[in-house]
């Protein structure tokens, strides 16, 4: 019995324009690439802390996936949470997904104010915050109060970036990096109680992955769409055939700061 034919070039890449990209639901990737987590799993320990908060503010909260999945193990919810989250699409997501645990999803664009008052919130979270606002952060912190986030580091899956748009400037790896953060989170008054960073292996399995991770995670390879990258696709795709699976790497860092003063219930 002879094997079915290996899907086409054409194929995959359908497939993967075909898939929807709103929320940060990456089950479509199964199968088809892998991603090694951090060590200290971000979402199990941010439950423990939402169990002991008062008032909780999630930023940027995408789809609203991670921040229900610490709230469904943390025992016991919040009197308040919040969450922001500035792209339409998601901001429609994470209401229907969050609503009923009692979470309010605010549209706020990501480099606006938040529009919350001075102090309102005891615990602040946010995983994978384009850029973290720092002012706004400890303005919102209550004394006593913790930021708890995890970031993308430097240069992340720069290997993909890099194969699409060529070698970037330095200044560009140089983004993100966690000892600039510390001291702009020190800057606006926080204090890093702990940072933590770690690298991590991806694999593409096939070129749909790469796609649909590149129409998905917009960023990395600003502009992109198949036809106007379709020469380097199609020479990654051959290069996937003969050689196995595109390894890139994803950087990481865990952030947990807090707001001088009062008694940090959520540290």
């Amino acid at each position: 019995m002879t094997s079915p034919a290996p899907p086409t070039f054409e194929e995959l890449v359908d497939e993967a324009v075909a898939a929807p990209t709103d929320g940060w639901d990456f089950s479509w990737f199964e199968g088809r690439a892998t991603e090694a987590r951090p060590s200290w799993g971000y979402a199990v320990s941010a439950a423990g802390r939402l169990g002991r908060a008062q008032a909780v503010l999630d930023v940027q909260t995408g789809g609203g996936e991670v921040l229900d999945f610490a709230l469904a193990r943390a025992g016991r919810r919040p009197p308040l949470a919040v969450a922001t989250e500035g792209w339409a699409p998601n901001v429609a997501r994470a209401t229907a997904l969050l609503r009923p645990r009692g979470v309010a999803v605010v549209a706020a664009a990501e480099d606006d104010p938040l529009p919350f008052a001075d102090g309102a919130f005891d615990l602040v979270l946010s995983r994978h915050p384009v850029r973290p606002r720092w002012e706004e952060i400890a303005r919102v912190l209550s004394p006593g109060g913790t930021y708890f986030a995890q970031h993308v580091g430097p240069a992340s899956v720069f290997e993909l970036v890099e194969y699409f748009l060529g070698p970037q400037p330095q200044e560009v790896r140089d983004g993100r990096r966690p000892d600039h953060e510390r001291a702009a989170a020190e800057a606006a008054g926080l204090e890093v109680a702990e940072l933590r960073a770690e690298r991590l292996r991806m694999e593409f399995h096939d070129i749909g992955a790469v796609v649909h991770f590149l129409r998905k995670v917009v960023w990395m390879v600003p502009g992109f769409t198949v036809e106007a990258y379709e020469p380097q696709l199609r020479a990654l795709h051959a290069r996937i055939l003969a050689d196995g699976p595109f390894v890139a790497h994803s950087t990481r860092h865990l952030f947990d700061a807090r707001k001088p003063g009062g008694r940090g219930a959520a540290a």
